[in-house]
């Protein structure tokens, strides 16, 4: 648990209210336990995974089983799990951070998720004593292995449109499960899948189904573009026998399970890259530091220098907002009395509260990963084409990330989706604060005192995009109302404003809490990052904000919103080519990223 007690934080909110830097927890914040977490899974990651790269990219028999009981002897698998049931009963940022660090390799990585994440959640939140007591003690050990199977030929990113039945048998004893699940991580060796059927063809349920129960089979290894290390096959379920004491949770009431456990995948899923673009930055910093042309090493030339100083400042943001994120989890669910027994509600209203920001995460983080990797294999060149190179399976593994855990299309729509119905609701006031944001408008600008302290800039930008942000969800509501939601392309810009000003603003947060406690002199490279992420975001969020007001308005209506726009993105621009120097300086001498 963190040392200092973090004030209790509304999913959303952080787009209408401002928020001081002593209410973000961030890697700095890490205890000492934290700090020995994090040393045991990355000396596991590298003693014990990194050399069995080639063997399980070649998918030889046992190994990812072998690899998952090792992390288990150490207490990485039973993370999550209670001690009662033979787990470590860590807190969220302790299973965030083997999350993290596990996310070194993405085969390990997808396999580990399965099972400690998406295959073991669900009957750790929503398991009956019975259920807990049967599965928990052999997952904690990797005994037993977890998959999680939900995915269905025609039913991916419509979760709900599943065609697997279930019918109660005769004798009330069983329900007879028929379907095909695809996609199915850890199927070649899982003993146990959380599966997701329609009882009567219309009630959307969980079963935990065993490996061994009749009916139940999985096809063949699926041939990956990448993550070639994990096992992906096909469920099939004919007829399948599942005792009526492995329904999990309520019949008719799956949804609950498959989209909060979701919540905490592509939360999972984000963290996890984090180690990734870690490692390939670090492998494009020592090749660039190592390869020479026209009679120096490359890592001198201002267009890698620009790479490489572009992959940490996204490195440092992809942290700041995953460990922003899992403290305000972490600060909920320990408000949460575990022996009540209305703590799996409080338990699910916890992990909504932050769907959000988990998907927000889920995008920007894969995203960033896909950025990183492809830089890296430009980096180096003809070589970063052949498998003689790490960086040439970290392209191919890395793509997958903006597809697992719900396509970051479909994570966009949920995002802006989640924020509108909150605000109508009234749970979030966003409406209020966009009617603000519009009255602004119809006023003369305030006579603002200019403000020279450090970072001052930086957090006046970030006020602004806020309320550019405003600005065109306002509008865009105004315009479509009640057909909002089949404005996709709209919903998907407002999602990028929303992504950016997270992003923007847990750099922001983190820094500015450093300066306070260690001092600015001791962040310079920090400080420099952030304003490279800021006054970068910028123009972005301007184009996209005036894409979205050209979409839904016309006339003078267009032209009084865009010179309201223009006010709130005036700015004098840095010269963000000397920072990035400055930051690819740094990583030349260090020979490795080293912001946090």
């Amino acid at each position: 648990m963190p040392e200092e007690t973090l004030a209790l934080v509304k999913g959303g909110s952080f787009l209408i209210q401002e928020t001081s830097p002593e209410d973000v927890f961030t890697p700095e914040d890490f205890t000492e336990e934290h700090r020995m977490i994090a040393q045991t899974a990355q000396q596991f990651m590298e003693n014990e995974v990194l050399p069995r790269i080639e063997e399980m990219e070649n998918k030889e028999e046992g190994i990812n089983e072998d690899l998952l009981r090792k992390a288990a002897e150490i207490g990485l698998v039973s993370a999550a799990i209670p001690e009662q049931y033979g787990g470590a009963g860590l807190d969220q940022i302790s299973t965030t951070i083997v999350s993290e660090k596990t996310g070194l390799y993405g085969s390990f990585a997808t396999t580990f998720g399965a099972h400690a994440g998406i295959g073991t959640l669900p009957i750790i939140y929503f398991g009956t004593e019975q259920q807990k007591a049967k599965y928990l003690p052999r997952l904690a050990t990797a005994e037993w292995i977890a998959a999680y199977a939900l995915t269905e030929a025609e039913s991916g990113s419509d979760a709900l449109a599943a065609k697997t039945t279930a019918v109660l048998s005769p004798d009330g004893k069983h329900y007879i499960l028929n379907g095909t699940k695809m996609w199915i991580t850890n199927a070649g060796f899982a003993q146990v899948f959380i599966t997701f059927a329609k009882v009567d063809g219309e009630k959307f349920s969980c079963f935990i189904v065993e490996r061994n129960f009749p009916g139940a089979s999985t096809g063949a290894e699926e041939h990956k573009m990448g993550i070639r290390g994990s096992s992906t096959r096909t469920l099939i379920l004919e007829n399948a026998e599942v005792p009526v004491e492995n329904v999990l949770g309520e019949i008719g009431r799956g949804h609950l399970i498959a989209f909060n456990i979701l919540n905490f995948g592509r939360f999972k899923l984000g963290a996890s890259a984090v180690s990734g673009i870690k490692y390939v930055t670090n492998e494009a910093i020592r090749y660039a530091r190592e390869r020479h042309q026209f009679g120096k090493a490359i890592i001198d030339f201002g267009a890698i220098q620009h790479k490489l100083a572009e992959m940490a400042v996204r490195i440092f943001c992809a942290e700041s907002m995953v460990y922003r994120t899992v403290g305000m989890i972490d600060t909920a669910m320990r408000s949460i009395d575990q022996s009540s027994p209305l703590a799996t509600t409080e338990i699910l209203k916890a992990i909504e509260e932050y769907a959000v920001e988990c998907s927000i995460i889920k995008v920007a983080n894969s995203e960033i990963l896909d950025f990183i990797v492809d830089e890296a294999v430009q980096i180096y060149g003809g070589y970063g084409y052949s498998q003689d190179y790490p960086v040439e399976r970290c392209y191919r593994d890395a793509r997958i990330n903006r597809i697992f855990e719900g396509t970051n299309e479909i994570n966009r729509l949920l995002i802006t989706g989640m924020l509108l119905k909150r605000a109508m609701k009234g749970q979030l006031p966003l409406t209020a604060a966009a009617r603000n944001v519009l009255n602004e408008i119809l006023s003369f600008p305030s006579l603002e005192e200019e403000q020279n302290d450090l970072l001052s800039g930086e957090r006046r930008i970030l006020t602004n995009c806020k309320k550019t942000l405003l600005l065109a969800a306002g509008v865009a509501v105004q315009k479509h109302r009640d057909s909002i939601s089949d404005q996709q392309e709209v919903l998907s810009l407002l999602s990028d404003l929303v992504i950016a000003i997270f992003a923007m603003e847990s750099m922001l947060l983190r820094v500015l809490k450093g300066i306070a406690r260690y001092g600015a002199s001791k962040l310079e490279i920090q400080i420099k990052a952030v304003q490279i992420c800021v006054h970068s975001a910028l123009p972005e969020v301007e184009n996209k904000a005036k894409q979205i007001l050209a979409a839904v308005s016309e006339g003078d209506e267009l032209r009084t919103q865009l010179a309201a726009l223009r006010r709130f993105t005036k700015n004098t621009p840095l010269n963000l080519i000397s920072l990035r120097q400055a930051i690819a300086q740094k990583l030349k001498e260090e020979g490795k990223y080293f912001l946090s």
